[in-house]
């Protein structure tokens, strides 16, 4: 496929994510696998996940975690279960976790969420890991101050998906209260305080057309993000859109392998997860994933007693699987496309490390 990332206009990116026939199907996917391949290598990184809460204040529509689900069994790993966690993804070669929760402001939360990264650091570091593990949070919109004080305990990466750019899209799956401009302000935030930023958008809600994932790309490139993480919609039986009617399966993939695809070739240099919720509709779908661009996976690293607890859509993979065997699994899945795993590697974004390269040179410049 030829063209510069500017090419991709949003008409012609809604007729990319139209395309069914398999021999232009193949050309997108090949295009973007060259492109990850030509930008970073054929190294994957992993980001052991440790999911350490599932109490959460926010009332999304779509999510099992939701604040309004009286099904739900809630919980709060103790720092000690986390750091266990973390200590076998620093002794395993990962280089990096992802600390996520359900989302919560309070000073309770926020002191903690401080004191884990904080401990995190000091537990993992080691000659291998001479400052410890890299820390990417996942904990929900956060006020500056918080963002601040995140950073200064050794959180480096941020990931906050926005769901969905559109804003008639974004009111159907979130109650009234919840912003999309509160979700923006908090994502200018991260950035301006030093983050690697990641977002992301979920594929195949229910009234989402070509053109609004089309929005969702451009949004992407304007911003500037350094990672994403996206994933088809799968609806839980718990939440208001449990009975939502969505396109099949196999359709859902197809989107999301579409939209891997397209946000590597008009980002190039960020990170891309291959997430869960592919695996969840498709066995190889973290598989395809990375030869559909992406160049993270997130191996579960979440004690075994909550990992049934902290289910965001039905059907989630790794549930019951041991964390030695989900990450000889995913190594397996890696290796059959020809990839390998970066072990003991921050993995940090090269679309982050240029620009951090060129704030620190501007700083150093001297004045004219």
């Amino acid at each position: 496929m030829k063209g510069e990332a500017a090419g991709f206009d949003r008409s012609r990116l809604a007729d990319m994510l139209r395309t069914r026939e398999p021999e232009a199907l193949e050309e997108i996917r090949l295009a973007a696998e060259n492109a990850t391949l030509t930008a970073l290598g054929n190294r994957v990184y992993y980001r052991g996940l440790i999911e350490f809460s599932n109490v959460c204040s926010m009332n999304c529509l779509y999510c099992g975690i939701r604040r309004d689900n009286g099904k739900q069994r809630r919980y709060t790993a103790s720092l000690e279960q986390i750091l266990d966690a973390a200590e076998f993804c620093a002794r395993a070669g990962y280089g990096s976790v992802v600390l996520q929760s359900g989302e919560r402001t309070d000073p309770k939360f926020v002191d903690f969420v401080e004191e884990v990264v904080f401990a995190v650091k000091e537990r993992t570091s080691s000659p291998r890991l001479p400052n410890g593990l890299g820390i990417t949070l996942c904990v929900g919109e956060q006020p500056r101050h918080v963002l601040r004080r995140f950073r200064r305990a050794g959180a480096h990466r941020y990931l906050l998906r926005i769901e969905t750019t559109n804003q008639r899209l974004f009111r159907s799956i979130h109650p009234g209260g919840q912003s999309l401009e509160s979700r923006l302000e908090c994502l200018e935030a991260l950035r301006e305080e030093g983050f690697a930023v990641g977002t992301g958008v979920m594929i195949g809600l229910p009234g989402q057309t070509p053109e609004m994932l089309a929005d969702d790309l451009l949004f992407y490139r304007k911003h500037d993000f350094d990672m994403f993480g996206m994933g088809p919609f799968i609806p839980h039986p718990d939440t208001p859109m449990g009975s939502a009617q969505v396109a099949p399966p196999g359709e859902r993939v197809r989107l999301a392998l579409l939209m891997i695809g397209l946000t590597r070739l008009i980002t190039v240099d960020t990170n891309i997860a291959a997430t869960t919720a592919l695996q969840a509709l498709d066995p190889l779908g973290r598989e395809a994933g990375l030869t559909w661009g992406a160049n993270v996976i997130m191996p579960s690293l979440t004690p075994g007693e909550y990992r049934k607890d902290y289910l965001l859509y039905e059907g989630k993979p790794c549930t019951e699987e041991g964390r030695e065997d989900c990450m000889n699994r995913l190594r397996a899945g890696v290796e059959s496309t020809g990839r390998v795993v970066a072990d003991d590697d921050w993995g940090d974004p090269v679309h982050y490390l240029k620009r951090e390269e060129g704030k620190r040179r501007a700083w150093e410049r001297p004045d004219g």
